[in-house]
């Protein structure tokens, strides 16, 4: 099993889950969907799922009771009888489920995975099977990071032109982005409102939820290149950035940015019904507010310090008019340092010190640290590795991470700059993402259980099609670039 369940209790006997068993109870379409089973259902063996009110589970505990001819899975809500349909699923093996009981209650309750799809669009599909990986792993969270310089994806009906201009590029780089080399070959998509809904409504069914994440005020070039009002006057134009790093533009501090930053988050809201928005906030170069009079006449009239805690008033703004639609604003830990308003959620990514650092200010966390969770990192300084943005990051020190328990929750970054495939993907996701999924889901460490653990869960994979990274090859690639 993985992540490992919180206590287990195994008796003689197998239930032979069959593709004709029977599913009853609530949501019993959707678990006959996951376990693979015939709609009839009139084969031997039942799957029971029923509402149970017991505290002790939470929003997303569950028991699980195996026996000869029924599993039964009980939760408080529908989140639990999901998460135990996942348990059963991993735990059917030729010969069927072994007898025994479960009880299983997650540490976190921010179990995330970010995926990046503003370097490389992809396709809806692509975000589907990985909405079902998440939640195998029980991850509840996809983090959807939908715009940066290189691509906006996001359809904004107010402003067309995100789309019409930021979505696309003249090319991408080649290799690493040091050696600035390009492609030559344009690349770009976004999705539209209403493929984004049915994705939330996927997601949802399997008890994920996604937030979106639009960059503001940095990482914005793609907006730019597509509204230039959202730039400097005095600066040059820009098209939508074709190589990887920084960007040096951001967006300027006028009522009209501002009004155009409501009317994003406001469509936002409207696809998204998650309580929580991310707005970036993070790498924001401000030598344009330096020089920008209009800058230094936001500063003064908002009474700040100079233009450097213009990055605060940016994330004030936009977390007051979340609240105002009744979401909460995340945030990366760059605002932590910029009087951020206290309910806003920090994404520590910078180290783990941030995650201490945010706590000890008031903030909800979410343990994100590049030293452990940024799965886009190569897992190895071996020859043949793929190249990546930095590593290494074994499977052994993602795993090893705890974020203690004074956090909301944990996630994983994917970041796509190096990541353009799907095969090249999942190579760098899994099986880190299953040590991840452990570290978020169960109390303790043991890496050698672990590791036997996922030797067995490895053909589980295989049957659906992830390109992994075999564990401890060393880093002999098999993916091509």
């Amino acid at each position: 099993m993985i992540p490992l369940v919180a206590s287990a209790a195994t008796e003689q006997g197998r239930f032979p889950l069959g593709p004709g068993a029977r599913v009853s109870g609530p949501h019993a379409d959707l678990a006959r969907d996951l376990l693979g089973l015939d709609t009839h259902g009139d084969g031997p063996g039942e799957v029971v799922l029923k509402l149970v009110a017991d505290p002790s589970l939470g929003a997303e505990g569950y028991t699980l009771t195996v026996t000869p001819d029924r599993a039964v899975i009980a939760a408080a809500g529908a989140a639990g009888l999901g998460w135990g349909v996942q348990t059963l699923r991993q735990l059917d093996a030729p010969g069927g489920v072994p007898c025994g009981t479960v009880r299983d209650v997650p540490r976190y309750a921010w179990r995330g995975v970010m995926i990046d799809v503003a370097r490389w669009w992809r396709p809806v599909s692509f975000l589907r099977a990985y909405v079902d990986l998440l939640a195998l792993h029980k991850f509840n969270v996809l983090h959807l990071h939908l715009t940066d310089d290189q691509g906006w994806r996001f359809e904004v009906r107010a402003h067309p032109r995100l789309t019409e201009v930021g979505a696309h590029r003249a090319e991408s780089p080649v290799g690493h982005a040091r050696e600035g080399r390009s492609d030559g070959t344009p690349h770009g998509g976004f999705y539209t409102q209403r493929e984004l809904r049915d994705l939330v409504e996927y997601a949802a069914a399997r008890g994920v939820t996604v937030v979106p994440e639009i960059e503001f005020p940095g990482h914005s070039q793609a907006a730019i290149a597509a509204c230039p009002w959202l730039g400097h006057p005095s600066a040059e134009p820009v098209e939508v950035r074709t190589t990887w790093g920084i960007s040096s533009h951001v967006l300027n501090v006028s009522d009209r940015a501002a009004a155009f930053a409501r009317d994003v988050l406001d469509e936002l809201s409207d696809v998204f019904p998650s309580p929580y928005v991310h707005i970036g906030g993070d790498e924001v170069r401000g030598d344009a507010w330096a020089t920008s009079p209009e800058a230094a006449r936001r500063v003064a009239s908002a009474g700040l310090g100079g233009p450097e805690a213009l990055l605060g008033w940016w994330g004030r703004l936009l977390a007051d008019h979340l609240r105002g639609l009744g979401r909460r604003a995340v945030a990366w830990d760059d605002m932590l340092d910029h009087d951020p308003p206290e309910d806003m959620v920090i994404m520590a990514w910078r180290g783990v010190d941030r995650i201490e650092a945010a706590a000890r200010a008031g903030h909800d966390v979410v343990a994100a640290p590049h030293t452990h969770t940024y799965l886009d990192y190569a897992e190895s300084d071996a020859p043949g590795e793929p190249v990546s943005i930095s590593g290494p990051l074994p499977l052994e020190t993602v795993y090893g991470f705890d974020a203690g328990d004074a956090v909301l929750g944990l996630q994983a970054q994917l970041w796509g700059e190096y990541l353009p495939t799907k095969e090249r993907f999942d190579y760098n996701a899994f099986p880190r993402l299953c040590a991840v999924a452990e570290a978020a889901w169960s109390s303790g460490r043991d890496l050698g259980d672990f590791t036997r653990r996922l030797t067995a869960h490895l053909p589980l994979l295989d049957r659906l099609g992830v390109a992994y990274r075999r564990p401890y090859d060393q880093g002999a690639a098999r993916v091509h670039l």
